[in-house]
């Protein structure tokens, strides 16, 4: 059997946010330019399984998914180890197995492509003779933070962290201190160590994708490539190819479509906060308190709250008086079931933000969760809560203006019943603009990733050089 198609090697970093524009990206490489697809996903004993990840996704018959067998990581961390960190920690651990992996098959792939997590990967691409492209799953305002970092450690600690003054990004927006980026904080943590090598690593990679479009960020994605600006950091070829997002699934109707084919046009607000977002007991009851008091159709998908303590890790499992647990308000659900639902857990977010009847999405700010969003046209209230998601709510809220936010850092800080109300009746009543706006969005990214819209011709370009490789190789190979 003859290798005829360029075939590029996806790694994944354990979680949906990272897997799921992974994903995408493998998808439009086969059916938009010809190639076949492995993606390669790190996983740990409390990762999801094969027909899960599938089941967040589906791609039959389109791309091999493998999964790399588990990592232990329990003797390199310690409890204070953040989620980042560990992240990092995984992947390293990981590479021995891709290697194998990769070196056990028929083919060695032409390409891979891997996540910020997963860039020390490059050696294994290096030591292969396969290109390298690193994949930003957020914005390209993320990654020129991540390239301008490593250039700036004193002026992090001196005016940022000291101070607690804006820092400025070479032609880009600047980043306020309330909103920065956790681990640029604290020059001492693992993460931050990790975060600035991942920055000069990029470096030396053939190019580096990143999932956004270029009427959604122009002007930053201008700053790095321009040599007086980030350009000169950069170093690199920046293709904007998104937005990336998870394709809605066929198959039946859920109780919640039908319950939504029942309300009326842009009357309902979404509540979720992502795969991994939690809130605190206290905050739960202010959202409950908020949502109920603004009289608003709402579907809530709801998580038994977590404190900031480590210890926190059993919670009350008993109920209210009407089936409510005992995290809500008691008699919450009988006071609201005429106009709201709530879902534990896990709900059909593509589906539900396509819904005509949804008006309004209070997020986390995630960017997986902010492109679906904007691809269907539903303006947001911004409430971030960890990662890089404090820098994607200003964005949205201060640049993009498709939404808006509380006063209070909602890592930080209470947000009250009182502002959750205003919020949401300003979202649902007043949102006319910002609605206005995501729709022009809406239809920017319709066309960015239609053929020979401006993501489609930039990923287009990386699958021109992976098959001029390709070729090249195949001719070596047979020449020998």
């Amino acid at each position: 059997m003859q290798n005829t198609k360029p075939h590029a090697a996806l790694l994944s970093s354990p979680g949906l946010g990272h897997f799921i524009p992974v994903i995408e990206l493998g998808k439009r490489l086969v059916t938009n330019h010809g190639f076949s697809v492995t993606v390669f996903v790190v996983t740990t004993d409390n990762s999801l399984s094969k027909s899960q990840l599938l089941k967040q996704s589906p791609c039959p018959d389109l791309l091999n998914i493998v999964l790399l067998p588990p990592v232990d990581v329990s003797g390199l961390i310690n409890p204070t180890t953040g989620i980042l960190a560990q992240l990092a920690i995984m992947m390293r651990e990981a590479l021995p197995k891709l290697r194998s992996a990769i070196l056990a098959m028929k083919f060695c792939p032409t390409v891979l492509i891997v996540d910020l997590f997963g860039i020390e990967a490059m050696v294994i691409a290096d030591e292969l003779n396969m290109l390298k492209y690193a994949f930003i799953t957020s914005t390209a305002w993320f990654l020129a933070l991540t390239l301008h970092v490593p250039t700036i450690d004193k002026v992090i600690e001196d005016n940022h962290v000291k101070n607690q003054q804006a820092l400025v990004i070479p032609g880009c927006k600047s980043l306020e201190f309330g909103d920065t980026f956790g681990p640029i904080l604290d020059r001492n943590d693992q993460m931050y160590t990790e975060y600035k090598r991942m920055g000069v690593d990029m470096q030396k990679f053939d190019g580096i994708l990143v999932n956004t479009w270029q009427d959604l960020e122009g002007t930053t994605l201008g700053s790095l490539e321009d040599e007086k600006k980030l350009g000169r950091v950069a170093q690199v070829p920046i293709y904007p190819v998104g937005p990336l997002v998870r394709a809605v699934k066929p198959g039946p109707k859920s109780e919640m479509l039908e319950w939504l084919d029942m309300q009326p046009i842009e009357s309902v607000i979404y509540v979720s906060f992502g795969s991994g977002g939690t809130l605190s007991a206290k905050q739960t009851t202010e959202l409950a308190c908020g949502l109920e008091s603004s009289g608003q159709r709402f579907i809530w998908v709801v998580r038994p709250p977590i404190e900031n303590d480590s210890a926190a890790t059993v919670f009350k499992t008993n109920h209210g008086t009407d089936d409510t647990p005992d995290f809500l308000p008691d008699g919450f659900l009988t006071r609201t079931r005429e106009i709201g639902l709530v879902v534990p857990m896990w709900a059909p977010q593509t589906e539900i933000l396509r819904h005509p009847s949804v008006g309004g999405f209070v997020s986390h700010c995630g960017w997986n969760s902010t492109l679906e969003s904007i691809v269907n046209g539903v303006p947001m209230i911004a409430w971030p809560l960890y990662a890089e998601q404090g820098m994607n709510a200003a964005m949205l809220t201060e640049d993009i203006g498709v939404a808006i936010r509380s006063k209070s850092f909602p890592a930080k800080e209470l947000v009250v019943r009182e502002e959750i109300e205003t919020m949401v009746r300003t979202i649902m009543d007043e949102g006319d603009a910002r609605r206005a706006r995501v729709r022009t969005l809406k239809s920017s990214a319709e066309k960015a990733l239609s053929k020979a819209g401006s993501s489609y011709n930039s990923l287009a370009q990386v699958a021109n050089d992976c098959e001029s490789a390709f070729k090249y190789l195949k001719a070596k190979a047979q020449g020998a």
